[in-house]
């Protein structure tokens, strides 16, 4: 590269900065792009055709620059939110005080309601299936479970609809 096109270069960086300023918004974003877009500039000195041209090449270099940034933020910030909205969960603290107060209410339900609810509630087991190791009819179970469930949203203080 030649003197008075690095003369150029280092007379364009003021503006690339402040112009950078405006389109980041912090200094230490605005000398990034710089740097990256001179980056660029430099590696593409060949289709300059001349120093009259340097100014509106590094500034579209520089825009373009910004633009390419701005949409990989906005995809990788799309895939964070998937991946956290898909792994959500409360706090440990918060589970393990609900999962506590849960047992404790499950506690006191009675015997029969409490199985059936843990039969077919926490183990994924049918009502026929659930009835069968009870050995009760599968209505029976049905009703035992719909009298948990209820019971049990009343000791949360949960409504059931």
């Amino acid at each position: 590269m030649d003197a008075a096109l690095r003369a150029a270069l280092a007379d364009l960086l003021p503006e690339l900065r402040a112009f950078a300023r405006f389109l980041a918004g912090t200094k230490a974003e605005a000398d990034d792009l710089v740097q990256e877009a001179l980056a660029r500039t430099l590696q593409t000195l060949d289709n300059i055709a001349g120093i009259a041209d340097l100014k509106p090449w590094c500034f579209a270099i520089l825009r373009n620059t910004f633009h390419e940034q701005l949409r990989m933020r906005r995809r990788e910030q799309t895939r964070l939110n998937q991946h956290y909205a898909e792994d959500a969960m409360p706090a440990a603290q918060e589970v393990s005080s609900e999962v506590r107060d849960l047992a404790q209410k499950l506690q006191t339900l009675p015997p029969l309601l409490r199985e059936a609810l843990i039969l077919v509630g926490a183990q994924g087991l049918s009502y026929d299936e659930a009835a069968r190791i009870c050995a009760v009819p599968a209505g029976t179970m049905k009703a035992r479970v719909s009298r948990a469930r209820q019971q049990l949203a009343v000791a949360l203080d949960r409504v059931i609809s």
